[in-house]
């Protein structure tokens, strides 16, 4: 089979053709696609912008008129006497000044939820890109304890045969009993975890629960430089989706606030009729209906009008006051993880080294057990910190990303998304 999509449902991948095919596994590009396609939770979206379409339309249709009819029947009949009856036409001409501005609130808030649905897909790729990352991290550690468990297994047995014969006081053996213990209690964390990361993966995803996860590849990564972070800031609100849905919704209450200004003036109605009386007598005419603006005058709904656009252009206000102080912020903490990456690269490789060395002198019985215990965990600790940290600089660039935008959504095309039989 093959799906297609626009690139406005993957507004974050800037690939002109990726070949979608999960029999050789995911990779992270594959399942931002996959998220973006069949997210329980977009389609939901979706279907929220065809009520916001279908309201749109039926914004824009015209009042139906007015027919009215009646029969009146004389008590005796006579000469010069018929039965008479009376038919009127009218309009709501209110309805029909404030039509234009209905039709234009509705239309500016269906591309609202348009754009509040492009800022969700936005969102589903970094949530995506986000997981993935998790998952392969999860698994990275959950093989590098399990390395680790390997290692230290046959210690108990050897620390039980000791006290059995009386070589070890108890004292002396908890660091080994202690190494174990801790080591089952990480795998078992870290294996919840895993677990998790999996099941919000396989949620966003729209899999089955049981459906296996074979992810392929490196996680996503970006590096935006900091010219490209102060360019994108500055385009953010001619860019980003959900900024520019503020702005939609801005210029719908706008014209919602119109039509309620035209609609403090006086309601008319306009109709024709023609009537019969009873002696036969023939009439033809016109009736025109107002309502007297003495007290309501519709200010109540101008104020709420008037009220909730306000309340839309601080929202848009704050969101750009939070979006530059999360940039910022994200960009230092960046710098900061990339120096301390470094640092720790360095101190994880040192200790690696040590942990070979002890292994080969615990081997040939030149290092005492509980030193050589110390030596494996802290580089133990080193290794599982930088995979840590690797998370959470990938974690937060990718904040970084999403709040930027992709600067090349503006002119991509549509692209092809091909799926493998299966």
């Amino acid at each position: 089979m093959q799906l297609t999509a626009p690139v406005a449902s993957m507004p974050a991948l800037a690939l002109p053709d990726h070949r979608f095919d999960p029999s050789d596994g995911l990779d992270v590009t594959e399942v931002a696609m996959l998220a973006v396609i069949n997210s329980p939770a977009l389609k939901v979206k979706r279907d929220e912008l065809g009520i916001a379409r279908a309201q749109a339309f039926a914004a824009g249709l015209l009042p139906d008129p007015q027919l009215s009819f009646s029969e009146d029947f004389p008590g005796h009949t006579g000469a010069g006497t018929s039965t008479a009856y009376s038919l009127g036409l009218s309009e709501d001409i209110t309805a029909l000044l404030t039509r234009s501005s209905r039709r234009a609130a509705a239309r500016s808030q269906a591309e609202q939820v348009n754009l509040d649905l492009l800022w969700a897909e936005w969102q589903s790729v970094a949530q995506a890109r986000l997981l993935f990352d998790q998952v392969q991290t999860l698994r990275a550690q959950q093989a590098r304890l399990t390395v680790e468990q390997t290692a230290l297994a046959p210690l108990e047995p050897s620390i039980n045969a000791a006290l059995r014969a009386g070589n070890l006081t108890y004292d002396s053996a908890s660091a080994g009993f202690n190494a174990g213990a801790d080591m089952r209690k990480r795998l078992a964390d870290s294996a919840i975890a895993l677990h998790q990361a999996e099941t919000d993966l396989h949620v966003l995803l729209g899999l089955a629960p049981r459906a296996p996860l074979d992810l392929v590849g490196a996680p996503y990564q970006t590096s935006p430089t900091p010219e490209q972070t102060q360019q994108a800031l500055a385009d953010l609100p001619r860019r980003r989706p959900d900024l520019l849905a503020l702005q939609a919704g801005y210029q719908s209450q706008e014209e919602k606030l119109r039509a309620a200004v035209l609609a403090q003036f006086p309601a008319l109605s306009v109709g024709f009729n023609t009537a019969r009386d009873t002696s036969n007598v023939t009439t033809h005419g016109f009736s025109i209906g107002i309502t007297l603006p003495l007290f309501d005058r519709n200010r109540g709904n101008i104020a709420i009008e008037k009220a909730t656009r306000l309340q839309l252009k601080d929202d848009y206000e704050a969101r750009m006051l939070d979006t530059r102080s999360d940039m910022q912020r994200l960009v230092a903490d960046l710098a900061t993880l990339a120096q301390q990456r470094v640092t720790l690269t360095a101190h994880a490789q040192q200790l690696d080294a040590a942990r070979r060395a002890a292994e080969t002198a615990w081997q040939q019985r030149l290092l005492d057990w509980p030193t050589y215990l110390a030596i494996r965990g802290n580089a133990l600790s080193a290794d599982l910190d930088l995979l840590d940290l690797q998370q959470q600089q990938a974690t937060q660039a990718i904040a970084l990303e999403a709040l930027l935008g992709n600067t090349d959504l503006a002119t991509a095309q549509p692209v092809s998304v091909k799926a493998a039989t299966p």
